[in-house]
């Protein structure tokens, strides 16, 4: 397994639409393996193949929730998360609710910066997974959010184009003086 480079906006290929995958092989799940290893290392709950340079319908998800009992005066470096990695290749949305939910998105191609999404609560959703088994599941939750914005990754969309001009215009010039700093 390897750590993949993630690019980041203004990346012009973050734009480009992904093609279906006609084949899931080993070289597909070599690159769901080093996926992964990327993302826990970066960290985050969702990586898609474009993100790492690879424009194919292909992307990962891991909500990875704590095991036991966290609170305020946890330690972050002590917490075990149970991982439950999923796989979607060539996802398709095939209903989505009418019943909206807002959540605080990030992405490790706008690295540091949030904003608020509506996004449908609930989705029915196709898929293969790494043996090219196909699914159709209702999803719901954090599950819901993170395979739309996924998704969108798929479709040359970033989570800030569902933002007011505004506040992606706000939260860019941000992360430009953020990497002016760090150059510094």
């Amino acid at each position: 397994m390897a750590i993949l480079d993630i690019i980041e906006t203004p990346d012009a290929r973050l734009r480009e639409i992904s093609k279906p995958v006609a084949e899931v092989t080993d070289a597909h799940r070599q690159l769901i393996a080093d996926m992964f290893e990327t993302m826990y290392d970066a960290p985050g709950i969702g990586l898609a193949a474009i993100q790492v340079g690879v424009a194919e319908r292909l992307l990962v998800i891991d909500l990875q929730r704590p095991e036991g009992e966290v609170t305020e005066d946890t330690d972050p470096k002590d917490i075990v998360y149970v991982r439950e990695p999923r796989v979607f290749i060539n996802p398709e949305i095939t209903w989505e609710s009418e019943e909206f939910a807002v959540y605080n998105e990030g992405c490790l191609s706008v690295p540091e910066l949030y904003g608020d999404v509506d996004r449908p609560a609930r989705i029915r959703a196709t898929w293969l997974d790494e043996n090219g088994k196909p699914h159709d599941e209702e999803i719901d939750g954090l599950l819901a959010t993170c395979l739309q914005h996924e998704m969108d990754h798929l479709n040359g969309v970033l989570f800030i184009d569902h933002l007011s001009k505004l506040k992606r215009d706000m939260l860019l010039k941000k992360l430009e003086k953020m990497r002016r700093a760090k150059a510094a």
